[in-house]
């Protein structure tokens, strides 16, 4: 799945569609590609800088994506980054890693009301943000 095709998928447009391909994934977990952590205009710079706590939106689309495919949420409603639990970093800055951005979300938990999911983001052969994401759901 490329670009054209998670826009079709997720709520976001434009600058703001941070993943660049899916590259795995099952209905327990889902691994994509992102590399506009090096673009200047990315819009989640600031002051020139990606910080590393900017990985959480990364994966929070990524759980939105998994959502959809996976049919978690068959009918479309709005998600809230309600809580980052346990975010923690090896780098500060995500526009400095040279290669890709790997973003994995592996799935914890769903009910009807929020989606908890386990997220890893990689680059230059380590791990550089891990933690925990729960997106509350608008109701139905």
């Amino acid at each position: 799945m490329d670009k054209a095709a998670i826009a079709g998928e997720i709520p976001h447009a434009g600058a703001m569609i941070l993943l660049d391909s899916v590259i795995g994934g099952d209905r327990a977990w889902i691994a994509c590609r992102a590399v506009n952590h090096r673009d200047p205009v990315n819009p989640l710079r600031r002051d020139g800088i990606l910080p590393a706590s900017a990985a959480a939106e990364y994966a929070a689309q990524a759980v939105a994506l998994h959502a959809k495919l996976t049919g978690i949420e068959r009918e479309p409603r709005r998600g809230f980054l309600a809580v980052i639990n346990n975010l923690t970093w090896t780098r500060d800055r995500l526009d400095l890693v040279e290669g890709e951005l790997e973003v994995r979300a592996e799935q914890l938990a769903a009910t009807g009301a929020a989606l908890q999911y386990a997220i890893t983001v990689t680059g230059d052969g380590q791990v550089l943000v891990m933690g925990e994401l729960m997106v509350a759901l608008e109701r139905a």
